[in-house]
């Protein structure tokens, strides 16, 4: 499995959303790349996006962050976003069974519904963060989710137009579940084991990107404080999850 290399990422955006950027006039919200960690066993760390400045953190998909105070968090409930119906898949064991390609993230309890896009490596081997803020990214170089290690998925926090998928990443819980569906219609079903909040400068690519002897998923973002001096979260939020159908 091919694997970033560098430094811990931390996405980074114009705008927020982990808590989320203030929002700038016009113009569509500009996104960073995220940066990688050196190599570990060849892991890397994914960038937060609107991650922070990299992939370390993923929640692996950076924006640029704007200089100023973060995005306001908008009053109210979470979306509503039904739990999907459907068979779940049973959990595979080792280099037996195949799982197909995730076509789609749902978090109920945060009120995430969207379909997943395909992150790589670019040439300098960084990890590629979503084209979106408001679109979560599989990074295809790791297993698919339901297949044994960990899957790692990034979002980004915000962008200068508001919110981005993962902002209320950081308010989840263990116990708490996250939804996938693949290409097969088949459903994977996660439970939350941890929710973690590193320092961009002491990600702990290892336990993240390395290898797992279960079915695992990772969800990556920025988080933690904003410094407006460099328009950058100093942090990353990871929730960690297992498989459990």
């Amino acid at each position: 499995m091919s694997k970033p290399t560098g430094r811990h990422v931390s996405p980074e955006r114009r705008v927020p959303a982990s808590p989320g950027e203030r929002t700038r006039p016009a113009g569509p919200p500009r996104h960073r790349r995220l940066k990688t960690v050196s190599k570990w066993s060849a892991i890397a760390v994914l960038g937060c996006g609107l991650l922070g400045t990299g992939i370390g953190a993923c929640g692996l998909a950076a924006a640029r962050e704007h200089p100023g105070h973060p995005a306001v968090t908008p009053s109210g409930p979470p979306p509503f976003v039904a739990i999907p119906q459907g068979k779940g898949a049973p959990v595979p064991k080792p280099a037996s069974d195949h799982v197909a390609r995730p076509v789609t993230l749902i978090i109920p309890v945060i009120g995430v519904r969207t379909r997943l896009s395909h992150l790589d490596l670019t040439r300098d081997h960084e990890l590629q963060v979503p084209s979106s803020t408001l679109v979560a990214g599989w990074y295809t170089s790791s297993p698919r989710p339901g297949s044994i290690g960990s899957a790692i998925i990034a979002g980004h926090i915000d962008s200068r137009s508001g919110p981005g998928v993962f902002y209320l990443l950081h308010t989840m819980r263990i116990g708490q579940k996250i939804y996938i569906r693949r290409a097969d219609h088949s459903l994977a079903i996660f439970r939350v084991t941890a929710l973690r909040s590193y320092l961009k400068s002491q990600f702990p690519a290892q336990g993240v990107y390395g290898p797992a002897p279960t079915p695992q998923l990772r969800l990556i973002t920025c988080g933690g404080a904003f410094d407006p001096a460099t328009g950058h979260y100093l942090s990353n939020v990871i929730v960690f999850a297992t498989l459990i159908r």
